[in-house]
């Protein structure tokens, strides 16, 4: 971590990354125990930094499609996306993300 980017500017994909390596260098042990806790800080400040993207998504999922955060789109509620009736995203969800790209930061 030579120059540490502030996590909040981070992106999911980024924050993950560094979490994964923050995990690899504890599981090492072979910092002080100072240096061990600047990690577990850092990793914890990620995962919550990871977290807030994936409820981001899921709540931009579940605006888009009519569903409440939080509830199965597997397609076992009346009314589900694509008259879906089994597990996973059967029956065709392929317009789940839009033609923006993805879960970026656009409105």
């Amino acid at each position: 971590m030579s120059e540490t980017i502030p996590v909040e500017e981070l992106s999911y994909e980024a924050a993950r990354a560094e979490l994964v390596k923050v995990v690899q260098d504890l599981e090492a042990g072979t910092q002080t125990l100072d240096q061990a806790m600047a990690l577990w800080e850092r990793g914890e400040a990620l995962a919550e930094r990871c977290q807030q993207s994936l409820d981001g998504a899921k709540a931009r999922i579940a605006a888009r499609t009519g569903n409440r955060a939080g509830s199965p789109t597997d397609g076992s509620e009346p009314g589900s996306p694509n008259g879906a009736s089994g597990p996973g995203l059967a029956g065709g969800a392929s317009g789940v993300v839009e033609s923006d790209g993805g879960l970026g930061d656009k409105p």
